[in-house]
């Protein structure tokens, strides 16, 4: 399959799902697609983060030698939003290694601070920076913080994620839960 040619026209949801199924488990066609969806080319860079969310759903562990290039791509200046929100919501599934945690991290509390930034991508965002700070209760103090500002003005989705967020960063840490914020 010559992936690059089929991801650049319509890519309709069948064969975003037959694309899935012939990457499989195999990291070099895993790869090609991580290329493709980084590549900036405005239509197959979309359908490429399209497919992406998809094998990742499937198979995480495949994201695993691609995390620093995808987290570096995050800020580039005209990355499209649906490659953003595909790396970011992989971001918020997989367990990441602590040489990637940092980075993570920072990229997250500023995708979750830019109010300019679509909701989707800042509520994986969110949950990327949850998922990291669990052991840190300072961490988790700041995140706490963050989510009660964003609640302020954020959307429906953005209010329920902080919601359930809060809830859990009150059951980790207790004290936390009753400071004022």
């Amino acid at each position: 399959m010559n992936l690059k040619e089929v991801l650049s026209q319509h890519c309709s949801k069948p064969t975003c799902l037959a694309i899935r199924d012939w990457i499989g488990s195999d990291a070099d066609r895993f790869a090609e697609l991580v290329g493709i969806m980084l590549s900036g080319d405005e239509v197959s860079s979309k359908y490429a983060a399209w497919v992406f969310s998809h094998v990742v759903e499937e198979r995480p562990r495949l994201i695993r030698a691609h995390l620093p290039a995808l987290i570096a791509n995050l800020d580039r200046p005209g990355n499209s939003d649906s490659v953003v929100r595909s790396t970011v919501k992989a971001l918020a599934s997989v367990d990441l290694p602590e040489e990637v945690q940092g980075p993570a991290l920072q990229k997250g509390f500023d995708l979750l601070m830019d109010p300019a930034v679509p909701v989707a991508i800042r509520v994986h965002a969110m949950q990327t920076v949850f998922n990291i700070s669990k052991k840190e209760p300072d961490l988790l103090r700041e995140l706490k913080e963050v989510i009660e500002e964003g609640m302020l003005t954020g959307s429906t989705g953005y209010r329920a994620r902080g919601r359930r967020l809060l809830k859990e960063i009150g059951e980790l840490s207790p004290d936390i839960r009753r400071e004022r914020g």
